[in-house]
């Protein structure tokens, strides 16, 4: 069925930026799709959402102004463009996808990639 693979995750120092990649393999529906991030001891929390034809989209207020979420369905990826990038961003991020009724709701999406490691230093 359907896979989520992440990329794009590395080392980078405060105000720095990176560009993270999900690309999906199987049949996604024109889902909508999101991230995740996870910090050692911190729950899961809500980055990104994107609809599925990429007219909509959604922001953690944390990262408005900051993060810009997109897809290329074409190529079935999924993009989170990271600037102004801060300590706290810190985490494991996931790619999510899912016929969701709020994108913003972890618990609802269905199919989740291994997450990919950011790691922003002062």
């Amino acid at each position: 069925q359907v896979q989520l693979v992440e990329s794009g995750g590395g080392l980078v120092q405060a105000g720095g930026s990176l560009r993270l990649s999900c690309a999906a393999s199987g049949r996604t529906f024109s889902w909508p799709m999101a991230w995740f991030r996870q910090a050692p001891g911190k729950e899961r929390e809500f980055v990104a959402a994107i609809s599925g034809g990429g007219g909509s989209k959604y922001y953690a207020n944390s990262v408005k102004g900051r993060f810009t979420i997109s897809r290329d369905n074409a190529k079935n990826t999924v993009y989170l463009q990271m600037n102004s990038l801060k300590p706290e961003d810190t985490a494991v991020y996931y790619c999510a996808a899912g016929w969701v009724t709020d994108a913003t709701k972890s618990h609802e999406y269905a199919y989740w990639g291994q997450g990919t490691q950011v790691t922003v230093s002062s």
